[in-house]
């Protein structure tokens, strides 16, 4: 770390008011996502949708913050004018802008994939029963089906984080380009 790293003087009070926003919008889409297609309540899946997006933010924030003092000062300064005044001064940002846009939004889903799994693998009851059967003798059989069904349901719980975060992100997006005019 550079050792004049601390912490900013000036917090950007609109993009953090934007990301609230954008977690407001991103919450109900993905709880509907996640009711319908892994088949929880609509309780849980709102309580998994609040805790993914919040997590993340607050994960992406952090970055943000320990990251912008560590960028080479024309990036920063572009990052800078486009939190407070929402422009760039230079013509040819977009490249960079489109290639952080890919990567903030594969972060994003990676983040929410393991926040997800490390939340259904923390709050799940059934491990307390699988510790209590598996003093049980299970046969060879069993437990091929249960690794498939392991493997299906992680297939499916990535393919429903993936699309639920592209849905979010097309929304917000929409937000983006009406804010824009």
């Amino acid at each position: 770390m550079p050792e004049n790293w601390m912490l900013p003087r000036i917090f950007p009070i609109g993009g953090i008011l934007f990301d609230f926003l954008f977690v407001l919008i991103a919450i109900p889409i993905e709880a509907y996502l996640l009711h319908y297609r892994l088949k929880f309540d609509k309780k849980t899946s709102t309580f998994y949708a609040i805790s993914i997006n919040l997590f993340s933010s607050v994960i992406g924030w952090f970055i943000f913050f320990v990251s912008e003092p560590i960028l080479p000062l024309q990036v920063r300064t572009e990052l800078i004018n486009y939190m407070f005044f929402n422009n760039f001064k230079s013509p040819n940002t977009q490249g960079l802008l489109i290639l952080t846009a890919f990567i903030i939004f594969f972060s994003t889903f990676l983040m929410k994939f393991f926040i997800l799994k490390v939340l259904l693998l923390s709050l799940n009851e059934q491990l307390l029963k699988k510790q209590e059967e598996e003093e049980a003798p299970i046969s060879q059989r069993r437990r091929w089906r249960t690794f498939g069904n392991l493997k299906f349901q992680s297939n499916n719980l990535i393919i429903t984080v993936l699309i639920a975060n592209s849905l979010s992100y097309s929304a917000i997006t929409l937000v983006l380009l009406f804010s824009a005019k």
